[in-house]
């Protein structure tokens, strides 16, 4: 912040010979230029006098008459150019430089944004501590604002380090983690350019183009984290990662065979082994009721024109008894991309294995896009409803309202 306030005083100083300058170079030459014009146009109009009435002979002595004229003129000349400067005194211009420096940082206090630009410097300040903080998470969790000035202080400082690959990685997964794709996928495109045969990039960028839900990106997301096991056969979490994906677009049996390399991987004695083993049943179950349109539903989501989509966010899909129960009991999650979307609900979407979907006769389907990631907060998502449809039927729904 010194700097700051040396550069505004600087740029004071400079409104201020602008102000001044002319008050003591601009007034003499003003004056004296405007009296010699004004001594010039009055002699010339006198002489033509003097000629006219010689030639009338209303005057005998014409030749004096020039000579006092002209000595006149030259009498008011000004000696000295200084005396007429000397008229401007330092006194006089006080209260206008008063004036001129309380209006420059008035108006910045006003309208400059200086208390986000001292947070910004503080928020900079902190950076050594926030980060030290999020290494012991354990012990203190950095909050949600905490969160944001860390990233707020990284791309401030990668501005001075833009071939820093570690810190363009740091800068990505804390975007990830305040679930700001933007910030996410710029950071790590710019430390995969420079760091391409990295694991911890490629993990990363990966991820994050997951994370966007685009489907251009996704395939390029699912090439990154193949090279990633290319790099290291042994990565669990690009492994895992693709085993999701897999799962999301219906391929179960990559689904499958992914997380069954995980089980393998881990040993028996791993406490994972129980949810891989849950996720393994859930695909298998998938790709028995596959085609079974008995045991499933189809379901069309379309966007009613008035809907503003977000830039980011997820679609949950959530079937409902016909009674209108609130808890859902089944559920679909699906990455915010082009409407319509078209899927098929079947009894691995269950919630609760002791209550599946085929229980159901009859059943309601509805359709939220979520923006914040909490499936508990709903305000200002958008969301629609189907009607009444029975098992094995096709729900059709138009996203419309807004909570």
């Amino acid at each position: 912040m010194t700097m700051f306030w040396l550069i505004t005083v600087l740029l004071v100083l400079a409104a201020i010979l602008i102000f001044v300058l002319p008050m003591y170079l601009g007034k003499e030459q003003d004056d004296d230029a405007s009296r010699d014009e004004l001594n010039k146009a009055f002699f010339k109009d006198r002489m033509t006098e003097l000629e006219s009435e010689s030639s009338e002979g209303l005057v005998s002595n014409t030749d004096e008459l020039k000579v006092e004229l002209q000595q006149s003129l030259l009498d008011d000349v000004p000696a000295n150019a200084k005396q007429q400067a000397s008229h401007v005194s330092p006194m006089m211009l006080i209260p206008g430089l008063i004036v001129l420096v309380a209006v420059c940082y008035g108006m910045y206090m006003k309208v400059g944004s200086l208390d986000k630009v001292q947070k910004w410097q503080d928020t900079i300040d902190r950076l050594p501590e926030l980060t030290q903080r999020l290494m012991k998470s354990d012990d203190e969790p950095l909050t949600d604002q905490e969160m944001s000035d860390l990233s707020l202080a990284l791309r401030t400082q990668m501005q001075s380090r833009p071939d820093d690959a570690t810190g363009w990685l740091f800068l990505g997964r804390i975007g990830m983690a305040n679930r700001d794709a933007d910030t996410a996928q710029s950071a790590l495109e710019k430390a995969y350019r420079l760091d391409p045969n990295n694991p911890d990039v490629l993990l990363s960028y990966g991820q994050a183009l997951l994370m966007i839900g685009d489907p251009a990106q996704s395939d390029n997301a699912r090439q990154l984290l193949r090279q990633v096991i290319r790099i290291d056969h042994t990565n669990l979490q690009a492994m895992s990662l693709l085993a999701f994906d897999a799962f999301e677009k219906g391929e179960f049996e990559h689904a499958v065979a992914y997380w069954s390399m995980m089980k393998r991987l881990i040993g028996e004695d791993d406490s994972r082994n129980e949810m891989l083993d849950r996720s393994i049943e859930r695909a298998k179950a998938q790709m028995k009721t596959a085609g079974n349109t008995a045991d499933s539903v189809s379901v069309k989501v379309s966007l009613a024109p008035s809907v503003a989509v977000p830039e980011q966010g997820i679609v949950i899909i959530s079937v409902h008894s016909a009674d209108g129960a609130p808890m859902p009991v089944a559920a679909k999650r699906l990455p915010l991309s082009a409407f319509p979307l078209e899927l098929t609900l079947t009894d691995g979407d269950s919630m609760i294995p002791e209550r599946p979907m085929t229980s159901l006769k009859e059943m309601t389907i509805k359709a939220r896009i979520d923006t914040d990631g909490n499936v508990m907060t709903k305000k200002g998502d958008w969301y629609g409803e189907s009607k009444v449809v029975p098992l094995g039927g096709d729900a059709q729904i138009v996203i419309a309202e807004q909570y």
